[in-house]
């Protein structure tokens, strides 16, 4: 089971906080400030183990070294923005999975908001992060 939280950063951008329960593995997605994602981690998880990133803009990649730095976590994200996502780790394609604990995300690359831009889609959750491809909340 994946339990999701919404926490708002900067002004009008916000930042998902995933937890599969059953291995309680925990990451972030497009982090764009690390202070307020590491204030909720420590209340909540006290640890990432994974950094999702959609597309090599400060405002979802901000939080990525910091936060790296202090949970040693995984930065994931598109093969094609290596050089431009910030302590990338994972590198990852279109069509490809990627295992988050017991839930397989697929990746989808939807280049126009960047060429880079990829999504992460789990079918059994009936869940996809967009990042900059679709809005909503801000």
């Amino acid at each position: 089971m994946l339990n999701i939280d919404i926490v708002r950063c900067l002004q009008d951008n916000y930042s998902f906080i995933l937890n599969e329960t059953e291995t309680d593995t925990v990451a972030v997605v497009d982090p764009s400030e690390s202070e307020i994602i590491n204030t909720f981690i420590k209340k909540k998880y006290n640890k990432i183990d994974f950094i999702f990133n959609t597309h090599h803009h400060f405002d979802h990649t901000g939080g990525n070294i910091n936060l790296k730095k202090i949970y040693n976590s995984k930065i994931v994200g598109s093969k094609k923005d290596e050089r431009r996502i910030p302590g990338i780790d994972i590198k990852l394609s279109d069509n490809e999975n990627f295992k988050f604990g017991n839930i397989v995300f697929k990746i989808f690359l939807v280049p126009g908001h960047t060429n880079g831009h990829i999504c992460f889609y789990s079918k059994s959750e009936k869940v996809i992060f967009t990042g900059d491809t679709l809005f909503s909340l801000g």
